[in-house]
């Protein structure tokens, strides 16, 4: 058995058992997450990813079982990293591949994470549309995030795949980011509104599916006369799917343009979505407030995909990795300070 396939295994059943503990011990059907639960369960999750980050840049040549200068060379070339080793000192060799490795693992996990806040905006209007209680969010996003899991998974080996064949389709997700950070700014003031009865998703369920006319607790089928059917609450499950399915499309892309290790970017998905849905009870009912964000991620997606089209010459101008995540963490933290230094004043009612 490779490696790889012993570190994804591992990674994978460690998510999963994590995720069961959290369904089987900390939630309680039809009750509100508190404040200091989603606190405490982000402080988790991102204490997770900081050691997954140290064990990346103790122990990340591992990874791709590099044993020899040979080994190394070849995984620096097929993943794009662009190191330049010194052939006489193997260690110093593979201290450097390690710490680059680690540095790309957390780039890409903060630029995750900051892309799912938009997931956020999108999420809370989806349960306000359609009236969900608050004690059931937790269950709705809990399976939200298995189904992420799997579609992340398929999308990052699909498109490492793809790199490794055409590596001309780097410049094309470049051209995409820069495009989806330019449709962003312009939009980023327009009202948002869910439209409950002819969503994509909504059709298309009806369509396929017999749906049962209201809530029922917080159950996602109901057997009425013999007949199984699906509830609006399993609607609003597929709608979140279908938003992270759409997500997907702006941020795995703008992952690769930090590292086109496909492990790498996998496990910094992974984590990135597993803090998301704490990060949700964290930001729900603040979320307006961080009125410049939308602004600072469309900067932040067109800077990336501008460094993805430079290709080789980003290197040439200064944007290694270290440099790239200084402009990301810049972007943010001015987007996000700028927000609540100049607060959104409220329309006088009349």
């Amino acid at each position: 058995m490779s490696n790889e396939l012993i570190f994804i295994s591992g990674f994978l059943i460690f998510i999963i058992a994590m995720l069961a503990i959290d369904l089987g011990l900390f939630s309680r059907p039809g009750q509100e997450v508190t404040l200091k639960r989603a606190a405490i369960m982000s402080l988790v999750w991102i204490t997770f990813a900081l050691i997954f980050y140290g064990l990346t840049y103790r122990f990340g040549d591992l990874l791709h079982s590099i044993k020899t200068y040979g080994d190394l060379q070849a995984v620096n070339i097929r993943n794009h990293h662009h190191l330049q080793f010194n052939p006489a000192d193997l260690p110093a060799s593979l201290d450097q591949y390690r710490q680059n490795l680690s540095l790309e693992f957390i780039t890409g996990y903060i630029v995750e994470y900051a892309l799912s806040v938009d997931n956020i905006f999108v999420m809370v209007l989806v349960f306000t549309a359609f009236g969900v209680s608050a004690g059931h969010y937790h269950k709705v996003l809990f399976w939200g995030i298995m189904g992420a899991i799997v579609m992340r998974f398929v999308f990052v080996f699909v498109g490492a795949a793809l790199i490794a064949s055409f590596e001309w389709i780097l410049y094309l997700f470049g051209a995409f980011l820069v495009y989806t950070g330019i449709t962003m700014f312009i939009n980023r003031n327009k009202e948002e509104n869910i439209d409950t009865e002819n969503h994509k998703v909504v059709k298309f369920a009806t369509k396929y599916f017999a749906v049962y006319p209201k809530f029922e607790g917080n159950r996602f089928f109901v057997r009425i006369d013999a007949k199984r059917m699906i509830t609006p609450l399993f609607l609003v499950l597929l709608i979140i799917e279908f938003t992270d399915l759409v997500f997907a499309v702006d941020s795995i892309p703008a992952v690769f343009s930090v590292t086109k290790d496909p492990y790498i970017v996998f496990f910094s998905n992974i984590f990135a979505i597993l803090g998301l849905r704490s990060m949700f009870f964290l930001l729900v009912n603040i979320i307006d407030k961080f009125h410049y964000l939308k602004t600072g991620l469309a900067v932040l997606l067109a800077f990336i995909g501008a460094k993805m089209l430079a290709g080789s010459y980003a290197l040439a101008i200064g944007l290694t990795t270290m440099n790239s995540l200084l402009i990301i963490l810049l972007i943010l933290f001015i987007s996000v300070v700028g927000s609540l230094i100049f607060p959104v004043k409220k329309k006088a009612v009349h």
